[in-house]
């Protein structure tokens, strides 16, 4: 019987993009998508393609990438079909635009597993490169009643459970659940295979399939926000520099000494 697996992805701007280019709209509350730099497939997510691909190397699998977002870039959010992946289920709908609490993307995609129907297993990166928030995977776990297991580097499907290799502070673990069940990996888990050329022309004959808030019956008005986000503006820096000069080393020392004493920092 074959494993159906769903593999959660999201656009991001680029994080290697310069400084210079990242840009705040403190009165809208948002961050502003630079005009020159395409955006990209989160990092992580690459990461949860990957896993799910070597689990399809195995044994009879298909992958399905969902994301959730608005203004998608076709040419960025196939990379994964051409990795490989079987499907691309896109969520867009104006209504989802900027959204960052962490809970309401969750009941979103929630409701689109849902349409999708039978899965087995879903694999998401361990956290998004724009927010860094790390509670979407959870959260859909939680809303679907499933067992969950986080920061894998080794994914493995056989039995009706999923075994993964967790990475720890102290090291690596094991761990296991029955299926159905929620994986997030991190890029301990390896380097994402590149797309072949094979790959690239088949993702170009394959079309995405676009769910509206609409056709996944969500009442975008209705949804639980659980964080309002009050303000968002680029962190300013300001540093001052004191040289400290004493007659000799030993003098400077002293003197640097009752300077951080004075500042209460020895």
């Amino acid at each position: 019987m074959s494993l159906n697996i769903v593999v959660l992805a999201k656009q991001v701007i680029d994080p290697e993009m310069p400084m210079s280019a990242f840009q705040v709209d403190r009165e809208n509350r948002q961050v502003v998508t630079p005009a020159n730099i395409p955006p990209v497939v989160n990092g992580f997510d690459e990461n949860a393609v990957e896993a799910a691909l070597r689990i399809k190397d195995t044994q009879d699998a298909t992958v399905t990438v969902l994301s959730m977002g608005q203004s998608f870039a076709l040419d960025v959010m196939k990379k994964p079909l051409s990795m490989g992946a079987d499907s691309l289920v896109l969520l867009q709908d104006e209504a989802f635009q900027n959204t960052v609490d962490s809970f309401t993307v969750a009941q979103v995609l929630t409701a689109a597993i849902r349409k999708l129907g039978d899965f087995d297993l879903i694999i998401a990166g361990r956290q998004a490169s724009d927010w860094d928030n790390a509670q979407v995977p959870l959260a859909v776990a939680e809303l679907l009643d499933l067992p969950s297991i986080t920061i894998g580097k080794k994914v493995e499907v056989g039995d009706g459970r999923v075994n993964v290799e967790r990475q720890t502070p102290e090291g690596t673990e094991i761990v296991e659940a029955p299926l159905p069940a929620m994986v997030t990996v991190s890029n301990e888990l390896g380097q994402p295979r590149y797309p072949t050329l094979r790959g690239i022309m088949a993702a170009t004959r394959k079309q995405p399939t676009i769910w509206s808030a609409q056709d996944l019956g969500v009442n975008t008005s209705k949804l639980q926000h659980q964080v309002e986000t009050v303000d968002l503006y680029l962190p300013t820096t300001d540093k001052e520099c004191e040289v400290i000069q004493g007659e000799d080393e030993a003098d400077s020392g002293r003197l640097l000494a009752l300077k951080l004493r004075e500042a209460k920092l020895i």
